[in-house]
Parts: structure tokens; sequence; C-alpha cells
């Protein structure tokens, strides 16, 4: 069996969200490769090149061509290129990265507003060159409730309740784990002011020992046939450890809880299961730390196939990204997230904000990619 090439990518942008692609390649250089960044100053690429051990250039001109620091003879084009740029500038960066003919992973959102959703489809939709880096589907615990869906533990998928990230992320997630595709939604959101400590920000610790006024959203988000997602996230729930994830999927035959299952079996028969989470490097395992698999009943549901890089869910998140991105480019995958499901998500999330300020309710209508595979 031949052993497969690693997934050769570039980067545009030298970011906080760019740097978790590179470090999932440097900690698995046998699987992906970053070839170079993108960075707008010298002075900034000296800084990646640095900190990253990657060459950087200034241009996606550069980039796309393989013109980078120390590629030698023969030019280290990337296959794949991730834009992780700030909102306003992804947009015109996809499309010169598309006119150039290369496949593009774009961070979320792919552009910032309806009108730029609409026009960037317009300009490199038909291409599909473009794919999205939604990663929270691809988070291991998603990714074993997913599974028990698809098995039909729990029946038939009819709703999902979110509290654990925000906007197009709860929304892309929500679809995943119903199967929903891109349809008229109504969204029906509220917003409300409650104090809130907060012990920890990006940054860590914050030394707070009051309450401050926090805003929350409140949404409900009606897909049709019967399918529903109930949104409800307070700003910096990410790093507030005072509010933690909770993540409901009712389906016609039973739900999912967190990580408890409760199903129909018969007709004088429920049970409740629990999706368990193996961790090597635990008490007296000298594996390592790291995430072995999660199973149910004696099933696994999931199992790392990135044992052994001592991966955050959240890295491997990323890593499934990029391996799923490489297997698609090869031919041997599905497109991992399209720029159609991108799109959706994030006009769902700004119709979420709309009605949070308006106090209305907001419906869409079928886009132009509505329909795209």
């Amino acid at each position: 069996m031949t052993q497969q090439q690693p997934t050769r990518f570039g980067v545009v942008g030298s970011g906080w969200r760019a740097e978790f692609f590179v470090r999932v390649a440097r900690l698995m250089p046998d699987r992906f490769r970053c070839v170079g960044v993108v960075t707008r100053t010298a002075e900034r690429g000296a800084w990646v090149e640095a900190h990253w051990g990657v060459p950087t250039v200034r241009t996606v001109e550069e980039l796309v061509t393989g013109a980078l620091p120390g590629a030698g003879p023969a030019p280290d084009r990337p296959e794949v290129v991730v834009v992780a740029t700030p909102w306003p500038v992804t947009p015109d960066v996809v499309r010169e990265v598309v006119d150039a003919a290369v496949p593009v992973l774009a961070e979320t959102p792919p552009a910032p507003d309806v009108d730029g959703l609409r026009a960037l489809w317009a300009d490199v939709g038909a291409t599909g060159l473009v794919q999205v880096a939604e990663h929270s589907p691809s988070m291991p615990a998603h990714r074993a409730r997913r599974a028990v869906i698809a098995a039909g533990t729990i029946g038939e998928p009819t709703s999902v309740q979110i509290s654990s990230t925000h906007l197009y992320h709860a929304v892309g997630l929500g679809r995943y784990l119903l199967g929903a595709g891109r349809g008229p939604v109504t969204v029906r959101a509220q917003a409300f002011t409650a104090p809130l400590l907060e012990p920890v920000g990006r940054d860590g610790w914050t030394g707070a020992t009051s309450p401050e006024p926090v805003r929350s959203i409140l949404a409900t988000l009606d897909l049709g046939d019967g399918r529903t997602i109930l949104y409800d996230f307070t700003d910096n729930q990410w790093y507030n450890p005072l509010r933690t994830n909770r993540i409901v999927v009712r389906g016609s035959h039973g739900e999912i809880v967190d990580d408890a299952v409760t199903r129909w079996v018969d007709e004088r028969t429920v049970l409740t299961s629990s999706i368990v989470r193996r961790q090597a490097g635990i008490e007296q395992n000298l594996d390592g730390f790291d995430l072995e698999h999660l199973s149910m009943d004696g099933r696994v549901l999931y199992r790392n196939p990135f044992a052994g890089a001592r991966l955050a869910d959240d890295d491997l998140a990323v890593a499934h990204l990029l391996d799923d991105t490489g297997a698609w480019l090869r031919g041997d995958a599905p497109p991992p997230y399209p720029l159609a499901d991108g799109c959706q998500d994030h006009l769902l999330g700004l119709a979420i904000e709309e009605s949070a300020r308006t106090g209305a309710p907001v419906t869409t209508t079928p886009e132009a990619w509505a329909d795209a595979l």
C-alpha cells in the first residue's frame, strides 16, 4: 500500500485562528505540511517564521505559484489555501485564490454580510473550489452524537437545543445534527442582559470578583418539516467556565442530552446509556494524555485517527477539516463543508442578530446556493 503524501496547504493570514492550522501541521508532519504563510508586512513575516517555523511571503500570487523562500529549483505549490483573514478581507482573498484555480478552505464566515455572501457566491460558487472551515461538526463529541443519530437510535431527529457556541457555528452544528438542508427558515430571537461574573477571558484569568451586565440571546429557528433549533448563547460563553456547554437532540424515539442517550426499545422498555470518552494518560495509564475513542454500549462511535498528537478537541476538529479536505482534493471523499453551507449558516446567524435587534421574526428565503451540491 502506497504511503499517502502529506496534504500541502498554504495560509493567508497570521492571526489567532491561522495558527491552529500551522500548529496541526507542525505536530503531524507525516499528514499535513504548511508550505507558507502570507503576511502583510515583512516584520510580521519575520515573527511568523521565527515562532511558527514556516516561510512567509507578502502576496497570494507568491504563495500559489510556490515562489517561497527555500523552495529550491522546484516550486512548492500548495494543494489548497486556508484563508484566515478579517471578515471584510476574506471574500477578495477567496476570489484571488480561485482566480488562480487553487482550492480554498475559508475561515468562517466567508463574507461579512448578506450582500457579501451573495456577491461571493455569484463570483465563485459555480467553481466548486471553495470549502468553509466550519469546525464545530468535526469535534469528536459531535461526531459521536451524529453517529448515534445516523444509526436511528433516537428515531427521526426533530430538534436541537444548543448552548455552546455562537451564531453561524451553532447553526451549522444544528443543521449537521438534524441533517437539514438550506431551505427557508423563520427566526425569532430576543436579547437579554443579566449580571454574570467573568473569571476567564480569551487572555486567561481576569481577576474579576464582581458580576457585570452580559448579553444573552435566545432564538428559535423553524426549519420546516417539524424541525427546529433552539439557540441560547451568552457573550464570552466559549471561555467563561460559569457557562457550560449544553447540547440536546430530540427525536421521534428518544433524545440525546449531552452524553446521555435515552431511547425506546420496545413496548415496555426505555433505556438510557452514556456516551463514554476513553482518555489515555490518566492516573497509572502511561500512554500520554490523548483521546482514544468515544463509545456507547460497546460500540465505538468515534475513534481518534490522530492519536499520538495529543490534541485538544478543537485542534482535532481542525485536523479533521484538513484531513477531509485532503481526501476531497484526491477524489476520495465528498467536499467537507461546501461554500453553500457556509453561506447558509452565516445567513441564519445574521437573521438571529436581526431578530434580536428588532424584536420581530425574520424569515429567510432560498438563496442561489440553496440547491448546490
